[in-house]
């Protein structure tokens, strides 16, 4: 485990990363020692740091959900961050390229909750309940550490991406709200255009076989910290795409069918 000084040291230097817009050399080469826990103590170090200067916490975004994407993370389990409040833009908008540093754009699904998640023991069917509507959404990701060392070309680990809160950035909302009995949430599907041209398709179904099964998951693993997920939070359930990179001046255009679209401008 890093000491203390060191995981404040870290989430100040993601801080620093965020306003420059130069990213950093993985966190995991520099002290090899690290650990999954080390990556959660950075994340919520930079956390507390956000609040400190009056961000408020909206939510929380889940991910690393297909099997494929954790074989090639060496895990076997998602991961997780920390929605804030100025990471929601409006759909239909203009969304500042300047706000990040390399953006990529995934497509997933929107929990909103209607009532309290307490882990340990939440399940599939503790999630619908709870919920008060699913919305389409889409997460812009980003990173504050070089996905691929500058010097080496080697990936970074795991723990490098969840210190960086899970690759978090942005997140837009749209289309209709439905309740989550309303449809089948596994077999929701979208289409993704990057100016006008279809980049990524898929089905919900591909994020831990039912896009709810994430949310029980992220319940249950917050318990130990002794924080649940609240009434009102929006929870990113994790994404049913690869990752499209995005440059100024991108158009993306998510639809899902019966229950709408989502669309944007990077400018």
């Amino acid at each position: 485990m890093l000491d203390k000084k060191l995981i404040q040291q870290l989430a100040a230097e993601l801080r620093e990363s965020e306003k420059t817009r130069v990213q950093l050399r993985h966190f995991s080469m520099r002290h090899p020692e690290m650990t999954i826990e080390d990556g959660y103590a950075i994340s919520r170090e930079w956390v507390k740091a956000k609040l400190a200067e009056g961000r408020l916490v909206k939510g929380h975004k889940i991910g690393l959900t297909s099997r494929a994407m954790q074989q090639a993370s060496q895990i076997t389990e998602p991961d997780y961050g920390t929605l804030l409040d100025d990471m929601f833009f409006e759909q239909g908008g203009d969304i500042p390229f300047a706000r990040f540093i390399a953006p990529r754009v995934e497509v997933e699904l929107a929990f909103v909750l209607g009532k309290r998640l307490q882990g340990p023991h939440v399940s599939l069917f503790d999630v619908l309940a709870a919920t008060d509507y699913v919305v389409p959404a889409i997460e812009i990701i980003d990173a504050r550490i070089e996905q691929f060392d500058r010097e080496t070309g080697a990936m970074r680990k795991v723990f490098d991406t969840i210190a960086d809160n899970a690759a978090n950035a942005g997140i837009v909302t749209g289309g209709r709200p439905v309740k989550p009995d309303a449809v089948d949430l596994r077999w929701v599907g979208a289409l993704l255009y990057k100016n006008g041209v279809i980049e990524e398709s898929g089905l919900a179904a591909a994020v831990l076989n039912h896009p709810a099964t994430g949310v029980a998951w992220l319940a249950n693993k917050l318990a130990p910290w002794g924080e649940c997920l609240e009434a009102g939070e929006v929870v990113l359930s994790g994404s049913f795409t690869r990752p499209t990179t995005a440059t100024p001046g991108d158009t993306f255009h998510a639809d899902y069918g019966p229950l709408g679209s989502i669309a944007f401008r990077f400018v």
